[in-house]
């Protein structure tokens, strides 16, 4: 069993510490997941009797890793939840793209609709049945050897929605070959949820929890990650 990395919990929050490739939830691969990882982390710490009340109220893609927060209590997962609908839950990544976006910092507005027979999500009118609207922002905060570090905060969930829209401009995720990467293809994606802020629960206190992405791999030690984060 995957050993579970937590950076902070009480009685209502648990936040974590995702490994890339490891699906937030169970899937038809009948992988470890976080979900039942966290579970099973509380079920244990607390002996708690049955299985353990823990809240998925958000999600990171399988190949992703980074910060994830679960709720402990339905209480925490529907203030959670609300705080995600109104866009009061800030979630901000850093990806190591192939080449050099054109803008400095952008806004990207597209829709997107995924296609169940082979997992893709590509981009289509806005006008199509089943399209959903997805918005980023990306900062550039260096390029050096061909490839580039981005900065990014999504407005919409969507899923894949970070690898579409990049690579729509031709800057796909490092090690993204589903996407149009030619670099890195052996490597994990270079897509790495580093920060999460909201209100605490309960206790309306103000939240930041960073974490940075494994700075001695392939690409992301290319380049001096906490100068651009401090």
């Amino acid at each position: 069993m995957e050993k579970l990395d937590v950076i902070y919990e009480d009685n209502q929050i648990v936040v974590v510490i995702k490994p890339q490739n490891i699906p937030s939830q169970s899937d038809i691969s009948k992988d470890e997941d976080m979900l039942t990882l966290v579970k099973s982390y509380v079920k244990e710490k607390y002996a708690k009797p049955g299985e353990a009340y823990i809240g998925l109220v958000h999600r990171l893609d399988r190949p992703t890793g980074g910060v994830m927060v679960f709720a402990r209590t339905s209480k925490s997962a529907s203030r959670l939840s609300a705080q995600i609908a109104d866009g009061s839950f800030s979630k901000t990544y850093l990806a190591v793209v192939c080449g050099t976006p054109r803008d400095k910092s952008a806004t990207l507005v597209n829709y997107l609709k995924k296609d169940a027979a082979d997992n893709m999500v590509r981009l289509v009118p806005m006008s199509e049945s089943g399209a959903k609207r997805a918005e980023l922002k990306f900062e550039v905060l260096e390029s050096k050897d061909g490839l580039s570090l981005l900065k990014i905060k999504i407005l919409t969930g969507r899923s894949h929605q970070i690898r579409v829209q990049l690579a729509n401009i031709g800057c796909p995720l490092y090690g993204d070959g589903k996407y149009g990467a030619k670099k890195g293809l052996s490597k994990n994606l270079a897509l790495w949820a580093y920060s999460l802020e909201f209100k605490h629960p309960t206790k309306e206190e103000d939240l930041l929890f960073k974490v940075y992405p494994p700075e001695d791999a392939e690409p992301w030690n290319k380049f001096d990650i906490e100068k651009y984060l401090k």
